[in-house]
């Protein structure tokens, strides 16, 4: 008797909650389909429209987030959960979850204020908390860096806008700083036009702002000279290289040399 009413109850059960589970289960996974479906429409308009590329990834990460949470809150309200009340509890635990996401938050907010002030877009070659690479995105709480090498690191955002940033892209030039050393023994005058030369002979050197070349330093092995032209910032790796290989050929075809560290040893002897 006692099995026959424990079956009764579970079937009174099933027939009660069984469909409401499975409208619930479907409204989920249906609406889950459907805010990764937002998220990619968001994208494309996005795009079409000609908005910021930094934005992109934000926003629709922002359209996502709020069309799972209504998913959520819809499945909920199936089951026979009264929403209004969920909603007021969700609300009441959220200094709680504030307290307990402290750097989630930290790294949404700094994620606005990248998004706001916008130190750096898509595309430009950036340095931040130590880290050098190549700005692919900004996320909700992330920032996604590609390295020359084509490894990808994601920095979150409370340690990008809380820190330095070195923007290499920020100007359409940039200056390549070289310092080259001679022997003392050396003609400075004719070390100092050749540099010039090589310099006026590179078509990717600017005429302005005006390449410096100047005696720099008088070291404990060698002068050295600084050589300072400005070139566009796409040129400015491979003209540093193709240059530094340039000034120290044609160097020592006139003369010059080019002097390692050294250390002269007196011996003296005592009587």
């Amino acid at each position: 008797m006692n099995v026959e009413v424990l079956w009764n109850q579970v079937l009174l059960l099933g027939s009660r909650w069984g469909l409401k589970v499975v409208a619930s289960v479907a409204v989920l996974v249906i609406g889950l389909m459907a805010a990764r479906w937002v998220r990619r429409l968001t994208r494309g308009a996005l795009d079409r429209g000609g908005v910021d590329p930094l934005l992109v990834p934000f926003l629709s990460g922002l359209v996502y987030t709020a069309a799972v949470v209504f998913v959520a809150i819809g499945a909920i309200g199936i089951l026979g959960v009264p929403t209004a009340s969920f909603v007021a509890v969700l609300g009441a635990a959220g200094l709680a979850i504030a307290l307990a996401f402290q750097g989630t938050l930290s790294n949404l907010a700094s994620g606005v204020m990248l998004l706001t002030f916008q130190p750096f877009k898509v595309g430009d070659f950036v340095e931040v908390s130590g880290v050098s690479g190549t700005v692919r995105e900004v996320g909700i709480f992330s920032c996604l860096l590609t390295t020359g090498d084509n490894v990808h690191i994601s920095v979150p955002n409370s340690n990008v806008f809380g820190h330095t940033i070195r923007n290499y892209s920020g100007s359409e030039t940039r200056r390549v700083d070289l310092v080259i050393g001679v022997g003392y023994g050396d003609d400075l005058g004719l070390a100092l036009r050749t540099c010039q030369e090589v310099l006026a002979e590179d078509g990717r050197v600017l005429a302005a702002p005006e390449p410096l070349v100047a005696v720099g330093e008088l070291g404990s092995s060698s002068v050295d000279l600084l050589v300072r032209p400005w070139v566009r910032r796409e040129d400015y790796f491979t003209t540093k290289c193709d240059l530094t290989r340039a000034l120290k050929e044609r160097l020592e075809a006139a003369g010059c040399t080019l002097p390692y560290p050294q250390t002269d040893v007196h011996l003296h002897k005592v009587a």
